[in-house]
């Protein structure tokens, strides 16, 4: 199963420990860290947010390590510079216009074409690259796992609240992400030509100067046999994030054991696949999704047992079952949204809440 590598990037808030603000670090927090891990820590749009990432990972057991040690090296580099971090997919009360962007001639290439949609999407994401053989292949299975990206989403929700408002959705980084062109579900190509017949004709036409400005939900990357998933927010707990990780590589094994006994899994539409979507980012676990196969509402959280199931047989070649178990606790317990309502529904203080995901941020990170 080596042919799966894996790749984890994460995106971490920048907090003052006084206000509880975002906070803009003047890249002295990537600066030092790239002394370390050179290219594995990057700065992004925003001054309040650092951007790290593994290199190429066997498995789960490695990524989990590299991230462990970038989430440590990164919070202890941010309290030398009298900040801490946080991770979650929104900050809950910070308010986008207060925060700079960092100087550089992508982002100001970015804000000049999309305005106040990109000034104003102040979000932390969770991307996890898998590994392929081939482009051909990446993109055949891309085209089917598509169906799935709503349910993993669902545990990996973690943003209920924006500019110091409840806005009722579980995941409202989405929302502020949707004002984004060529963001969300993409269609399903036949072919890796006809995906990349597609990114040059975008090119030709002055939409895009590089393939990098299609932000989608899922990926297959210009360059390298990889599919990158997009769509998750920033878990608060590291064991989250290498659950979601371990879940997203099992699915795109499953997949492609299937298709070498010549079985394929339904490609389902965009349009179909964003009713879930919606449903995840709205309500999370607490919902129903459409079982499309069986045409009718299912609980959200059974969906995700029969997903469990349904890649069981390929967890343990892969070395990832206690990652995947962890699941188990997600359902239990409630995603980062769930446990962030109930700090402020004890507290009704956002402060508060942003003292929970500090204090969670560094948990079983060693």
């Amino acid at each position: 199963m080596n042919k799966f590598t894996l790749g984890v990037e994460e995106e971490y808030m920048v907090i003052d420990p006084v206000t509880r603000e975002l906070a803009s670090h003047e890249q002295k927090i990537v600066e030092a860290a790239q002394k370390i891990y050179k290219d594995q820590v990057k700065a992004e749009m925003h001054q309040a947010v650092v951007e790290v990432g593994t290199g190429i990972c066997r498995d789960t057991e490695q990524a989990r390590k590299e991230i462990g040690q970038l989430r440590n090296t990164v919070a202890q580099l941010a309290g030398e510079e009298g900040f801490k971090i946080g991770a979650a997919g929104t900050h809950p009360f910070s308010h986008w216009e207060k925060q700079l962007i960092t100087d550089h001639p992508r982002y100001s290439n970015i804000v000049n074409e999309l305005q106040e949609a990109a000034r104003s999407n102040l979000i932390f994401g969770l991307h996890v690259h898998v590994g392929f053989q081939s482009r051909e292949l990446a993109i055949h299975i891309a085209n089917q796992v598509r169906y799935f990206l709503p349910h993993v989403f669902a545990l990996s929700t973690n943003s209920p609240f924006w500019e110091g408002r409840n806005t009722g959705y579980k995941s409202f980084r989405t929302k502020v992400f949707d004002k984004f062109p060529r963001t969300g579900i993409p269609d399903a190509f036949n072919s890796i030509e006809d995906y990349d017949n597609y990114v040059k004709l975008l090119i030709k036409t002055n939409c895009i100067d590089n393939a990098k400005k299609i932000w989608w939900d899922i990926r297959v990357h210009p360059f390298y046999e990889t599919i990158e998933f997009r769509i998750c927010d920033c878990p608060m707990l590291i064991d989250e994030s290498m659950a979601i990780t371990a879940l997203f590589q099992a699915l795109c094994v499953k997949l492609y054991k299937l298709r070498l006994q010549n079985l394929n899994f339904i490609t389902y539409s965009r349009a179909l696949i964003n009713e879930n979507k919606w449903r995840a980012a709205r309500y999370g676990l607490d919902g129903n999704l459409i079982d499309f196969g069986k045409e009718m509402e299912v609980n959200c959280r059974n969906l995700i047992l029969e997903l469990l199931d349904f890649v069981d047989d390929v967890v343990d070649d892969l070395g990832s079952r206690n990652d995947i178990n962890y699941i188990q606790k997600i359902l239990e317990t409630g995603t980062g949204a769930d446990k962030q309502l109930a700090v402020y529904e004890q507290t009704l203080s956002y402060p508060a809440v942003v003292d929970y995901i500090t204090s969670q941020t560094l948990i079983n990170t060693v």
